[in-house]
């Protein structure tokens, strides 16, 4: 779920790109998009949407709090009105944590291919 280095430098991403980072559908995000507020992203001439790092933020907590903890969109809207910092925090953690596993798992296949 990590963005691509090369990627840093955009300023906007499309929808088929957010969709990707997140492995999630085009037709998940725009309904996201109606039931969570915060996810607003610019909308082009031709009402194309363009995705910011802000709204990227916002989807990657909305996907935490759905998605990897299993919650109902109702729950999801409560812990974000309630406890946005919460909720935004728990996320930073879960993506530490998930960075760490990966490197751990790479550091033991490194060890097994030493013995």
């Amino acid at each position: 779920m990590a963005l691509n280095p090369h990627k840093e430098l955009k300023l906007y991403y499309s929808i088929s790109e957010v969709a990707e980072m997140f492995d999630v559908t085009e037709t998940l995000l725009r309904y996201w998009e109606k039931e969570f507020p915060t996810i607003a992203p610019r909308k082009s001439g031709r009402n194309i949407r363009q995705y910011t790092k802000e709204d990227i933020e916002e989807i990657r907590v909305v996907h935490n709090l759905v998605k990897v903890r299993g919650m109902k969109l109702a729950a999801a809207r409560q812990a974000l009105k309630t406890n946005k910092e919460g909720s935004q925090q728990t996320t930073e953690v879960m993506m530490r944590l998930q960075a760490i596993k990966e490197e751990l798992m790479s550091i033991k296949k490194e060890l097994d291919g030493l013995v």
